[in-house]
């Protein structure tokens, strides 16, 4: 399960082939733009173009839990000199394909490059164009969607939902961006499957809060930077001076999430059993009570003292 989430200005192409199309194009040429986030399902093959005059940036993802060595993404190549076409003896490519084993030979061996390649004029005219009808199918421009949760000099956060983008649902994660202001917070919370969080510009102060109630990071990340929220484990962000946007996937399409602070925190529940748990007076804990009925999961900058 990969995802792939574009970063900055300029034209890409993908082209996509699933091991279950059967259209007559086995291949879905997409164009994509910054801001597009486009998931590639297990065993899908993919090829990536810049047809433009400057660098694109794709970030990408993965749940690699369950790959060939825990926690490293395995690379799946076709050609090239790390590719399985490359492996098979020269015999074996001449009678599968029914071609003279020098023909066999520049097949599999041609190809120097490795993953990234340049291409020349004459062959750069024969990639085929983006096929704009395949674009919301494929494809979903986090940037461009509707926030969830938008706060007035505090930032937003938008969560890409399986029911507005089924393709999701095929690569089993939950994708979500947050933006912080200048000095803005993102109250703590909890996911029950890991999260995966890029930072894609800006920079700010990270906490999280592990098993026993251990703070087990207190760091600054910046733009390119990357960490990991195990489950069950409490993160709080707060942006800098700079403002902060950060891109997350947690793996799965149907995790819970637990808030700490707004209308929905897991902490407003009974009055009572909230006071006692806490051990605070009514006072204090009626305050509290409607600071989370009032607040939001983005807090804008105040001065505390």
């Amino acid at each position: 399960m990969l995802l792939y989430f574009c970063i900055s200005l300029g034209k890409c192409g993908v082209g996509l082939t699933s091991t279950a199309s059967n259209t007559k194009e086995k291949m879905a040429f997409i164009g994509i733009k910054k801001g597009d986030v486009i998931p590639i399902p297990c065993a899908s093959v993919s090829c990536w173009y810049n047809y433009g005059d400057s660098d694109v940036v794709i970030v990408f993802l993965a749940d690699a839990a369950n790959a060939y060595v825990a926690g490293e993404i395995s690379y799946f190549l076709l050609t090239g000199p790390q590719g399985h076409l490359h492996a098979f003896s020269l015999e074996s490519i001449a009678k599968t394909y029914q071609i003279s084993p020098q023909k066999a030979q520049k097949l599999t061996s041609n190809q120097k490059g490795l993953l990234l390649i340049k291409l020349n004029q004459e062959q750069a005219e024969t990639i085929p164009k983006p096929n704009e009808e395949l674009l919301n199918i494929y494809t979903q421009n986090i940037n461009g969607s509707l926030p969830d949760v938008e706060v007035n000099n505090g930032g937003n956060f938008t969560t890409l939902k399986p029911s507005k983008f089924p393709f999701l649902e095929q690569v089993g994660l939950n994708v979500s961006r947050l933006v912080l202001e200048t000095n803005a917070t993102r109250a703590p919370w909890y996911a029950s499957d890991p999260q995966v969080v890029y930072v894609v510009k800006g920079s700010g102060e990270v906490q999280i809060v592990g098993l026993q109630g251990k703070l087990v990071l207190n760091t600054k990340v910046e733009t390119g930077q990357l960490f990991v929220v195990p489950k069950l484990f409490m993160v709080a962000i707060s942006a800098d001076e700079n403002g902060l946007e950060l891109i997350s996937i947690v793996t799965s399409t149907r995790a819970m999430m637990g808030e700490m602070g707004s209308k929905n925190s897991v902490l407003n529940t009974s009055p009572s059993i909230l006071q006692v748990s806490l051990n605070v007076s009514s006072e204090l804990n009626q305050q509290f009570i409607e600071m989370m009925e009032t607040g939001n999961i983005i807090v804008a900058p105040v001065n505390l003292y």
